[in-house]
């Protein structure tokens, strides 16, 4: 008696998709791979399978790569040092925090080519890219991040805090560096500090309470937008040296020195559409020529909204408003022992155009000159109201089309 071998229906139903698979394999006349790697793709690197964070920076290959941060505190007593190209630190936010302990005036981290200053030309590094991290110092540790020679130099979503030197300091990273969304606070000398850049955004971002917020120094085309400034003990933005920049649509509030500095051969830049307020002083172009200042409101500043000086020529000053804290029905916010608000203050200008303005209630004059005379000065069709000015006693000047009127406010 023959007996009968009952297959399970499963297996039947597996050996059926298999035989299917083959058959389309069969038809397309393609074999189908396993891939398990893009090619040419480069693993990348968690710094928290490594000992240290060093450890994981020395592992980028030579042609670059991603080194993720992980969320921790991690204390260093010597810089850390990133000498390749093509690569992006990134962290976990404000949860990734390194803390530089040296307190022999060191750096926290450094991006630099293992040649150092002599680096040659062609083999400087290239793109890199630190984001979203935080790095602190203490009132003796060096820079918070020293970059030198690195050419589009990216930074985004860092905070630099506390350090004894400048928070961010680009030292002739020539080639189109970009900083933007940073948090730069409580650095002992500079929030930012460019040295010998070109082609600069800097963008977006927040300077509080270091000694300056922004210098840049020997460079050109500086695109300053979108920066709030803050509370700084020193002066916010300094530059010198340098052309073919724009200054628009910051805020810059409450230096104790100077709100914007434009010094040593400054010429073609614009400094437009920010509001400067409750500084030691508002503008001042030292030596500077070629320069525009336009729509900016300058309020409440404790002397020298602007200042012209013997140094500086060609300028055109159009469509500011000057002016104290009034905010109508004859009264204005501030204290009585808070209610400074400057004027402008030419002290042996020459070639200005003064030109659209509005001064209100500003002291001692709206336009105040120096014993240094000023001269070739156009000043027209501003209104003044409730000021007094010595723009009569221009030499050598065109004045015209003024309206002058004299309400007083009330103090609160």
């Amino acid at each position: 008696m023959r007996h009968r071998i009952h297959t399970p229906s499963f297996l039947i139903l597996a050996v059926v998709a298999v035989a299917a698979c083959f058959q389309m394999a069969g038809q397309s006349g393609t074999a189908q791979p396993t891939v398990t790697r893009l090619p040419g793709s480069r693993p990348e690197i968690d710094a928290a399978n490594f000992p240290s964070l060093q450890a994981a920076f020395d592992a980028i290959p030579e042609g670059g790569g991603v080194v993720r941060l992980p969320a921790g505190t991690f204390e260093i007593t010597e810089p850390l040092i990133v000498s390749r190209g093509d690569v992006l630190l990134t962290g976990a936010g404000t949860a990734t925090h390194i803390v530089n302990k040296n307190e022999d005036g060191k750096p926290a981290l450094i991006l630099q080519h293992a040649d150092g200053n002599s680096v040659k030309k062609d083999d400087r590094l290239w793109r890199i890219m630190l984001s979203n991290f935080r790095v602190t110092g203490n009132a003796k540790s060096g820079h918070g991040i020293l970059a030198v020679q690195i050419q589009e130099i990216f930074l985004q979503g860092v905070t630099v805090s506390e350090h004894g030197g400048d928070g961010i300091q680009l030292d002739h990273c020539y080639e189109d560096p970009r900083v933007s969304d940073c948090l730069m606070t409580y650095n002992k000398a500079v929030g930012l500090n460019l040295l010998g850049c070109h082609d600069i955004v800097v963008s977006s971002n927040q300077f509080e309470e270091n000694q300056d917020a922004l210098h840049c120094l020997d460079g050109f085309n500086l695109c300053m937008t979108g920066n709030c400034v803050d509370d700084h003990l020193g002066e916010g933005v300094v530059i010198e040296n340098t052309y073919g920049s724009v200054l628009s649509g910051n805020m810059i509030e409450e230096c104790n020195g100077t709100a914007v500095v434009l010094d040593r051969d400054c010429y073609g830049i614009t400094i437009s559409a920010n509001v400067i307020a409750h500084n030691g002083a508002g503008i001042d172009l030292r030596d500077a020529h070629g320069c525009s200042v336009s729509a900016n409101t300058l309020t409440i500043l404790k002397t020298n909204a602007l200042r012209i000086g013997p140094n500086s020529g060609r300028i055109t000053v159009t469509g500011n408003n000057i002016s104290n804290s009034y905010v109508g029905e004859s009264t204005v916010k501030r204290r009585v022992d808070d209610m400074a608000a400057a004027g402008i203050t030419l002290d042996g200008a020459s070639e200005v155009a003064i030109v659209g303005n509005s001064f209100a209630s500003v002291r001692p004059h709206a336009v105040e000159l120096t014993d240094n005379p000023s001269k070739r000065v156009v000043f027209s069709s501003n209104v003044l109201t409730d000021v007094s000015s010595d723009h009569g006693r221009l030499k050598d000047s065109v004045i015209t089309n003024l309206l002058i009127s004299q309400p007083v406010a009330k103090r609160q």
